[in-house]
């Protein structure tokens, strides 16, 4: 028996604590941006992609996305890269470990986070193998906003994620082999891919 003393402090903690059930579990209230990863351009100046042959519910089952695209791009001088971008409302499948999946054996023991300058700047997250003979590079937005820390980013706004609608976290993810002579990131094929991919998915 709870003293009725008590009833006030415990009716706002149930309030509290039905608020977010309500807009999470009942209402599933979410936020669109009315970005698509399936409006990114298939060809980007020299550029040109074909669709990997991964089954539709690849995505769904992996990154718990329901909107993701996975192609092989390669340029005029015959570089390939693989290019995977996905959109989930749960942050974590996108940001813990992506190369897990998208690059499995691959040993990516080197890894790194680089910045590259512009408006704003952009956090890149790097991994290579020993030989650096494979290159992975990911970036995060979230909000229209690049997340260099995302475990840090989720924390910061899990308060205000209880009382407001989700929003997608979009993973931007590449794949190219490559040699030691060019494996520096901010001159490869990859990374003008990448830029460019993520300049035509922010401008829709």
């Amino acid at each position: 028996m709870i003293s009725s003393r008590y009833s006030i402090p415990v009716i706002f903690l149930l309030v509290i604590a039905i608020i977010p059930t309500i807009i999470h579990n009942y209402l599933g209230a979410t936020i669109k941006d009315g970005k698509s990863v399936h409006d990114i351009p298939s060809i980007f100046k020299d550029h040109i992609s074909t669709p990997t042959k991964r089954y539709s519910q690849w995505g769904k089952d992996i990154f718990d996305s329901e909107e993701w695209v996975e192609r092989n791009y390669v340029n005029t001088k015959q570089t390939k890269i693989r290019l995977f971008v996905a959109r989930s409302y749960n942050h974590k499948r996108l940001y813990h470990h992506p190369e897990l999946a998208l690059s499995y054996g691959q040993n990516l023991g080197n890894k790194k986070i680089i910045n590259i300058l512009g408006s704003p700047e952009i956090p890149v997250h790097i991994l290579t193998n020993n030989d650096q003979s494979k290159l992975i590079a990911y970036i995060l937005l979230y909000d229209d906003k690049f997340i260099k820390r995302p475990i840090m980013n989720q924390l910061s706004n899990s308060v205000r994620l209880l009382f407001n609608p989700r929003k997608q976290m979009t993973l931007f993810y590449v794949s190219q082999s490559t040699s030691p002579s060019t494996s520096f990131f901010k001159e490869s094929a990859a990374a003008s891919l990448l830029l460019s991919v993520i300049q035509s998915f922010r401008s829709q």
